[in-house]
């Protein structure tokens, strides 16, 4: 696999960590310890991944994110958390990736990488906190969604892996849907903020 390749595999995992950076580092280490998945020689790197503490703290880690993310508003305060984690996380992965290349590919790499798992993140933490604010009792919709969002990045693996161009053609239609779909909701979030505010405003009390 080329620069070019292994570039495309890490721009993509950079971008599903930022919906799920512990299910792209529990299923990738898994089918790596389990043999399903060979790594070419520039991702060799990426078998730590698969070292027993890292599965272990991966697994519990996605546990958790699996039931937290289910729950409204505990899954906004999930994604508050993570703003932090899920970029630090790719940006970490493209590093340690590159790390037998020049430093100046591997600061681009790290900062690219960071910058699509923060823009996935946003995207999601958005949706989520604009869903819990038009129907903040209704659960239904955060579980659907949840699972929707760990299908497409377990899914996706395996085109990350073994058709990375493919996978980062993928990235780059969620990149152009994402930058669509931002204005609405961002007009959306606002609208809840007001209708929120209006309703916790007392009225005037007649004179």
């Amino acid at each position: 696999m080329g620069t070019l390749a292994t570039l495309s595999t890490l721009f993509s995992l950079g971008f599903f960590s930022g919906l799920n950076v512990y299910a792209v580092v529990f299923v990738s280490g898994l089918a790596i310890r389990l043999g399903w998945l060979n790594l070419t020689p520039s991702l060799t790197p990426l078998e730590t991944l698969s070292h027993s503490p890292v599965l272990i703290t991966s697994g519990v880690m996605y546990g958790l994110e699996f039931f937290a993310d289910k729950i409204p508003w505990i899954d906004n305060i999930w994604d508050a958390i993570h703003t932090i984690v899920r970029p630090l996380a790719a940006a970490y992965l493209a590093l340690h990736v590159m790390g037998d290349q020049n430093q100046e590919l591997q600061i681009v790499a790290a900062l690219i990488c960071g910058t699509l798992a923060l823009t996935s993140h946003s995207a999601k933490a958005g949706t989520r906190l604009s869903l819990n604010m038009i129907s903040p009792a209704e659960p239904f919709t955060n579980i659907g969604l949840s699972v929707a969002e760990d299908a497409v990045v377990v899914g996706s693996l395996y085109f990350v892996y073994n058709h990375p161009y493919v996978a980062l053609s993928i990235v780059l239609f969620f990149l152009i849907l994402i930058i669509w779909f931002a204005p609405k909701l961002y007009r959306a979030i606002r609208r809840a903020f007001r209708t929120l505010f209006k309703k916790g405003t007392p009225a005037p009390t007649a004179s």
